[in-house]
């Protein structure tokens, strides 16, 4: 995580150089600043520009803001920037004496009720948590997948799949997968092709077109690796039609991926980096000695030997990227770009 700190007062900047030293030691990177005129004598970086820009950077490139000091300073601060709970990073706000340390923003996705319970344990201060799911102890479908880093592909869903629990109506779940642990007792696991009482429910599951409740809430596991090999110089939209066209064969989301994969000698192709980049999934390389040792049953082409030094690259690199899964797309070519999937083992877990 990465965690910004900003403090008003004398006080409230001493507070902030030992929360920053105690966060720091728990693995967080944190980047402490203060008003200039206290910044120095707690050894914490000035603030050298307004707050509103200083706040508006952190909105995009932290995970998480701590504001030390008064409730409506941070409120003011983050308001112009505020948009989707999916990507808000996490608020917390820490009076200057370190009494109450209070989720303001992005409690469950953005992780500020955990931060505020991480500062709880830290310093001594009363963590103040406000979601309803948090305060009536129910199953937050939120926190759920964000720790089993499932895709929530429908937020107004979501919304009534935690209004229903409130609201104490049992909420189906449908899931390809098994399931580890104790099952809330908020949920009904079902078939999906059962009568069911109730008019919401989750599907767990690698794509988004079955919807056995009125109100679906389909949950993505991003397990789904994705191996590539193209022509030099391919362009974009070729790539991008070939992983569509062998997703929606399958099935699969788009959601569903967790990356993309190839051999080094494709580590700079710009067509690979910009489909990448568009929908945000990271880019790993093997080498060709890297590659030549994955397990499994590969389609071998002696052009492909020739040029990238190992008879398969797109099936070879699905299957390294999803740590030994299996393959559920061979090589598919076409237009000069291949295509192959892997799916990576997988199961539900319930704490």
């Amino acid at each position: 995580m990465k965690l910004a700190v900003i403090s008003f007062t004398e006080r409230g900047s001493r507070l902030n150089r030992s929360v920053s030293e105690l966060l720091s030691r728990e693995g967080i990177e944190v980047e402490s600043t203060a008003l200039a005129k206290y910044a120095e004598s707690a050894g914490l970086s000035p603030l050298t520009t307004s707050l509103h820009d200083w706040t508006e950077k952190m909105f995009e490139s932290q995970d998480a803001l701590l504001f030390i000091g008064a409730t409506g300073i941070a409120v003011r601060s983050i308001a112009p920037f505020v948009a989707d709970k999916r990507k808000d990073p996490a608020v917390v706000v820490m009076d200057e004496k370190g009494i109450f340390a209070i989720s303001l923003l992005s409690g469950h996705i953005g992780g500020a009720n955990e931060l505020a319970g991480k500062l709880a344990n830290l310093t001594g201060a009363i963590p103040v948590i406000t979601t309803a799911t948090d305060v009536n102890g129910r199953f937050a479908v939120d926190v759920f997948a964000k720790k089993q880093k499932l895709w929530i592909a429908d937020m107004k869903a979501a919304k009534q799949v935690s209004a229903d629990v409130l609201d104490e109506k049992k909420i189906g779940l449908v899931t390809d997968f098994p399931i580890l642990g104790e099952m809330p007792e908020e949920l009904e696991l079902l078939k999906g092709t059962e009568p069911f009482e109730g008019k919401t429910g989750i599907v767990i599951a690698l794509n988004e077109t079955f919807h056995p409740f009125p109100c679906t809430l389909h949950l993505i596991p991003k397990i789904v690796a994705l191996g590539l090999g193209c022509r030099k110089g391919k362009e974009e939209a070729a790539i991008e039609e070939a992983v569509l066209e062998a997703l929606s064969r399958n099935r699969l989301s788009i959601h569903s991926l967790m990356g993309a994969a190839s051999v080094d000698l494709k580590a700079e192709e710009p067509g690979i980096l910009a489909f990448c980049e568009k929908y945000g999934l990271d880019f790993q390389t093997y080498s060709a000695e890297e590659l030549s040792e994955a397990e499994g049953d590969f389609t071998p082409s002696s052009f492909v030997k020739n040029v990238a030094g190992v008879d398969n690259v797109c099936e070879r690199s699905a299957v390294l990227l999803s740590d030994g899964g299996k393959l559920i797309q061979k090589k598919a070519a076409g237009n000069g770009v291949t295509v192959a999937l892997a799916v990576k083992e997988w199961s539900v877990e319930f704490e």
